[in-house]
């Protein structure tokens, strides 16, 4: 007996690489040309569950594909994606379903595997000093072995492809061909090189996705994940001996001692594919950060109402809304490498009282490089005007005027609180919070709020809020009213210090360049070779070149010239393909923005 998911959007398993490279690979080349028409077409097809655990979706009249994932909840081998037309295995509709499914987590690697080398995965964002037109010289480890320098020019390849197809015409079969590479990588012990080729598939897929939700750092976590690859295979190619190349699979690991964490704020998750739910953030004692995710099919609805749902921790009792505003005693904990606490057996957890988190929680300066995750930010800010979505503040750094800033929405779904409470911030000119939120990765002067609180002894106005809210209102879910606000419904006093027209944060000196980059990703090699036929009309070039980044003015320039030349024989017609060259030159100015901007970053919350 079958029967329908609940859900509205078709939720598969996941599916290993080398399974939908293999599947893609068997097909003929015209069957190949209609795969992105047939996946797409998927989109309206329910998908059923049976009581064995089997999922099926019906594709045609006499078409229906099975996929039967094994113990682990992932199809990790052919047999278990079956269809009942004739052409099956080489069928279209089987590679259709596949390649609609999520693309699996690595997992560990099997006996006889390669065994781990180096650093973990999560090495530091690289600087401009690893740019690719320089190889640092060999140290005293082993250099790549054959296989891998070839396993990592595959790799190189296939990223090439990709940038130079820009996302909107990365389809399947391209899509498959850099899994393929990076099942090579894996088989060769290239994990940190792996890992970076499925974060670029799956950042693509959800680019693809019409249900995706409307991430404002989307296309910079994309950029973010293509320079790691290219970076990570030109390197290895080029046979350097850094062990961190390598890379290492992330294990899940135990601390030694009890966990004593304290609940910082909530923050509502959604993601393509509908998927929604919530993920509480915690500190520990040392100051690291943990979290408890609650995360399932149910899209935007699941999670506004994961907010009170009970915390899932083995035998622990409570909800996320008590958890975020106390603490918790954890022993045998079991903890994710992205921090996550996992309910394994062993673990017991006990409520424990919290404290406010601006004592626990640090004020993080450096924001992270795009597309990577850091530890929130903590400032005091005053509310100068609403800007759309978003609000204008002043930093309050003491006696002197802080930047500008601007806090912008950390979710822009209308079911989620977070951009009607920046609206009723927005309307407070004069009000002082104290902010926690992420510092945008691609403008240095956004930050994105996830809770706000008073900020006490100042004599300035500020937030009243309830005695059950811990001195904080989780953006996400917290609805701030009238009452709340030091003005209530009265008119409100204009800012201080703020003579004239409301300044506006800087623009960023190197958006020209960041523009150009990004616009690589998402168009392609043909978008960016725009400036380079225009003659730079627009003039950015120069205008890096007048606020000092010289060598970003000459990067901008040599990247739309590689963008645009196409290499031709003596009848004019084209020949070969310089992709090689065209890669080279999108990374290298990819490292330097990547470098010079952490180093701005640095700047303004340093100082």
């Amino acid at each position: 007996m079958t029967r329908p998911r609940p859900d509205t959007a078709p939720v598969l398993p996941p599916v290993a690489p080398e399974v939908l490279a293999a599947a893609v690979e068997s097909l003929t080349t015209r069957l190949r040309g209609r795969l992105d028409a047939a996946v797409e077409a998927l989109a309206a097809n329910p998908v059923d569950t049976a009581d064995d655990g089997t999922y099926g979706v019906h594709c045609a009249v006499d078409a229906r594909v099975t996929l039967a994932p094994g113990p682990s909840g992932t199809i990790t081998a052919p047999d278990q994606a079956r269809c009942t037309c004739l052409l099956s295995p080489r069928c279209l509709h089987r590679t259709a379903v596949l390649a609609a499914a999520p693309v699996a987590e690595a997992a560990p690697p099997a006996p006889g595997e390669p065994a781990t080398v180096g650093e973990p995965a999560t090495a530091p964002a690289p600087s401009a000093a690893t740019a690719p037109s320089t190889v640092p010289a060999p140290s005293a480890a082993p250099a790549p072995s054959a296989g891998q320098t070839r396993a990592a020019a595959d790799l190189w390849t296939a990223g090439a492809a990709v940038l130079a197809a820009g996302v909107p015409a990365v389809g399947a079969v391209l899509r498959a061909e850099l899994l393929r590479a990076a099942h090579t990588a894996r088989l060769a012990g290239l994990y940190r090189a792996e890992g970076a080729a499925l974060d670029v598939v799956r950042r693509v897929r959800e680019a693809h996705d019409p249900d995706s939700p409307n991430n404002p750092r989307g296309t910079g976590e994309l950029t973010a994940a293509l320079r790691e690859l290219l970076l990570v295979a030109h390197r290895l190619k080029a046979a350097d001996a850094d062990p961190a190349l390598i890379g290492a699979v992330r294990h899940h690991h135990r601390p030694d001692r009890p966990l004593r964490l304290y609940g910082v704020c909530r923050e509502p998750v959604v993601e393509p594919g509908g998927r929604g739910g919530v993920v509480t953030r915690l500190v520990g004692d040392d100051g690291r950060w943990y979290a408890l995710r609650d995360v399932g099919p149910g899209g935007a609805g699941r999670a506004r109402r994961a907010g009170t749902a009970p915390v899932a921790l083995r035998s622990f009792l409570s909800d996320h809304e008590r958890l975020s505003r106390g603490g918790l005693v954890v022993t045998g904990a079991v903890v994710a490498p992205d921090g996550s606490l996992l309910a394994e057996p062993g673990v017991r957890a006990a409520f424990a009282p919290g404290r406010p988190w601006t004592d626990v929680v640090p004020a993080t300066a450096a924001p992270a490089g795009p597309g990577q995750a850091a530890p929130p930010t903590v400032c005091a800010v005053e509310v100068l005007a609403a800007d759309g979505e978003g609000v204008l503040v002043r930093a309050l750094t003491g006696d002197a005027p802080g930047p500008v800033l601007r806090l912008a929405p950390a979710h822009r779904h209308p079911a989620l609180a977070h951009t009607a409470n920046l609206g009723r911030l927005g309307a407070c000119p004069g009000l002082r919070v104290r902010v926690l939120g992420r510092v945008d990765p691609e403008r240095a002067t956004t930050l994105r709020p996830l809770a706000v609180g008073p900020v006490n002894g100042s004599g300035a106005p500020t937030l009243a809020l309830p005695e059950q809210w811990r001195g904080r209102a989780d953006l996400g879910y917290d609805r701030l009213r009238d009452e709340h606000l030091p003005f209530g419904a009265t008119a409100r006093p204009a800012a201080s210090g703020l003579p004239g027209a409301t300044p506006r944060p800087a623009d960023p000196p190197l958006r020209h360049l960041r523009d150009l980059v990004e616009l690589a990703v998402t168009g392609g090699r043909r978008a960016a070779a725009e400036p380079a036929r225009t003659g730079d009309r627009d003039g950015r070039a120069a205008a890096l070149r007048d606020g000092g980044f010289t060598t970003g003015a000459d990067l901008y320039t040599a990247l739309a010239a590689a963008a645009a030349r196409r290499s031709r024989d003596v009848f004019g017609r084209p020949a070969g393909d310089d992709r090689d060259h065209y890669a080279a030159r999108w990374l290298a100015t990819a490292v330097y923005l990547t470098g010079t901007e952490a180093a701005l970053g640095r700047a303004l919350w340093q100082g």
